[in-house]
Parts: C-alpha cells; sequence; structure tokens
C-alpha cells in the first residue's frame, strides 16, 4: 500500500500519465456504451469484458511479469485465457 504522502511526492510528469490513462479509459467505455446501438449490446458488451485479457498480455509479453514462473502457473494462465475467450464468445453470439 502507498500513502498520500507518497502520492504528492510522485513527478507530474508521472500523474499526467495516470490522468492520460484515465481520459483513454473513459474514451473506450463512452465508445462501448455508443456502439451498444449498432453492434448489438451483447457484442458490445462482450468486447468491454475483453479488457483484463488485453491487460494480462502486456503483463505476459511487454512486461514480463510471468518471466521464471513455473509451469503450473503458466498452464493456469494459459486456461484463464481460454475460459475467459470462450465465455466471451458465448456473450458475443448471443442474440438477447
Amino acid at each position: 500500500p502507498s500513502s498520500y504522502a507518497e502520492y504528492l511526492s510522485a513527478r507530474p510528469i508521472d500523474h499526467a500519465w495516470g490522468l492520460l490513462g484515465g481520459f483513454i479509459w473513459a474514451i473506450g467505455t463512452v465508445s462501448n456504451l455508443i456502439s451498444g446501438d449498432s453492434l448489438g449490446f451483447a457484442l458490445s458488451y462482450a468486447i468491454g469484458q475483453a479488457a483484463p485479457m488485453v491487460a494480462t498480455l502486456w503483463g505476459l509479453l511487454y512486461y514480463k511479469e510471468f518471466a521464471g514462473a513455473g509451469t503450473r502457473t503458466l498452464l493456469l494462465v494459459l486456461a484463464m485465457f481460454t475460459l475467459y475467450t470462450g465465455a466471451i464468445l458465448m456473450v458475443a453470439l448471443s442474440k438477447k
């Protein structure tokens, strides 16, 4: 956990990156809500729910968060991707 003092001691550029990330996330959320009319709400919802998979891919491929992880851990991550993808596909293919 971090303290409020640590938050205040961060450089302004670090706060700017956080704000930029928040703005990008907000634009994505608004776009997701607007797209419900065109795509259908089930597909729009499914696309929005894929965000944790994108974040996990960033962690795996860019930040190397699982470097040195054991085989069991990597198999669990693979199972997570498989099940999550299946769930998103089922929601996307549902009619209502």
